[in-house]
């Protein structure tokens, strides 16, 4: 029983009795005290620095932020004022390089409805002429002067037609590169446009603004690689680039202008000679059309009187015949003379000359009749020639002063 009542004593929990307070003595208490206040002392005397220290460093950095921003605002003012002193430099420039574009557009059609009209007029109607020529006859199928001339216009358009294509070439890849110009100030502007509008609104932030954030990444804030130098390097070349490109295309208007005025001065001083050559030309066949003409007129009047001589001779002819036959009829008569009176008296010498004398007259008559037939056959055919001839001038007339010169008055060349 004992022994069960022990056992319950130990499993109970044990009482935890404190240690006795310690007691300290007087002199303690009041070091302890003296303690105390010195430290509070120096905690406050450090409060007051520091607050000290604080107004001073809130007050400078304050000073300091106020000022940055300042400097900062007054060199955003600066950056704007060059980016678009330098932007209206390059809209300037922008504006006449589109000027140069619609000029050089102006130019690309004067030297189109140049080379169309060398090509699809001029060109055409000097072959045309040349061909229509072609359809001369006889002798009047000559290389002539019209003809020379004629081949030496077409040299001429051929050449204008080659300066033509060339100089168009050139315009056109000028006026390319113009665009390109263009498209590429555009792009710079529109850069510009965008660092205007951020520094503006830059500009217009204050630190009471809303919706202001703080970076808190570890990558730099300043990821510009571009410097100042670099920058005024980038300005002047665009500006020294447009002015290249400006002044390329005033050269090439004025190159345009030179041979505009060369080419037409050419064309019209080789048009003035070869319609001279042609004026000359008709001149010089209608004065021989005319004494041809003049010729055939006499031919044929001579041709009638021969045609009338011919008759005369033949009426001659046919009139010895009948003295022949009479003398003849009378020499026959007197042969039946008879006997002793069968004599050659002096009429049967006489009738017998008059025989001879009227042969002779005959073969004469007969020779110049046959001399005469030759006579007029030649002036028929000579009549036919001059007829042939004068068709041939004709026609020829036809074509240089009807058909050529109609198609050359449709010749014009002006400055384009």
């Amino acid at each position: 029983m004992f022994t069960k009542k022990r056992l319950l004593k130990l499993n109970e929990p044990m009482e935890i009795v404190p240690p006795p307070t310690q007691k300290f003595t007087i002199d303690q208490w009041r070091l302890d005290n003296q303690a105390r206040f010195r430290k509070c002392n120096i905690h406050c005397q450090l409060v007051e620095s520091l607050i000290a220290e604080s107004e001073r460093i809130c007050d400078s950095t304050l000073e300091l932020t106020k000022t940055n921003k300042t400097a900062t605002d007054y060199e955003l003012k600066e950056k704007l004022a060059d980016v678009k002193f330098v932007k209206d430099e390059i809209l300037r420039h922008r504006k006449d390089v589109i000027l140069e574009i619609d000029a050089l557009k102006t130019y690309k059609a004067r030297l189109i409805d140049g080379l169309s009209s060398i090509q699809e007029n001029a060109a055409e109607i000097c072959k045309k002429c040349l061909i229509a020529r072609e359809h001369r006859l006889g002798i009047d199928l000559t290389v002539d002067d019209v003809e020379k001339e004629l081949k030496k216009e077409l040299e001429v358009i051929s050449r204008a037609d080659s300066i033509f294509t060339r100089t168009l070439e050139h315009t056109n890849e000028q006026i390319r590169i113009l665009k390109s110009l263009l498209y590429y100030l555009d792009g710079d502007l529109e850069n510009k446009d965008r660092s205007i509008q951020l520094d503006q609104r830059n500009l217009s932030l204050k630190e009471t603004s809303l919706n202001l954030s703080t970076y808190h990444g570890t990558a730099s804030l300043d990821p510009s690689t571009i410097t100042i130098k670099e920058w005024d390097l980038h300005t002047d070349e665009i500006v020294m680039s447009t002015m290249k490109q400006m002044n390329s295309t005033r050269v090439l208007r004025c190159y345009i202008d030179n041979i505009l005025k060369e080419i037409v001065d050419d064309l019209n001083e080789q048009k003035e000679k070869t319609n001279e050559a042609f004026r000359q030309r008709i001149l010089e066949t209608k004065e021989i059309k005319a004494r041809l003409e003049s010729q055939h007129s006499e031919i044929i009047k001579q041709a009638n009187a021969m045609t009338q001589n011919i008759t005369r001779l033949e009426k001659n002819i046919a009139e010895k015949e009948g003295f022949l036959a009479l003398a003849h009829t009378r020499l026959g008569n007197r042969c039946h003379r008879p006997n002793l009176e069968l004599t050659r008296d002096q009429v049967e010498q006489k009738l017998v000359q008059e025989v001879y004398d009227i042969r002779q007259s005959v073969a004469k008559l007969q020779q110049t009749l046959n001399e005469a037939h030759a006579t007029l056959r030649y002036l028929l055919s000579m009549q036919i020639q001059l007829e042939e001839d004068i068709n041939i001038k004709t026609n020829t007339l036809k074509i240089d002063e009807i058909e050529c010169m109609t198609l050359r008055q449709s010749l014009n060349y002006h400055a384009y």
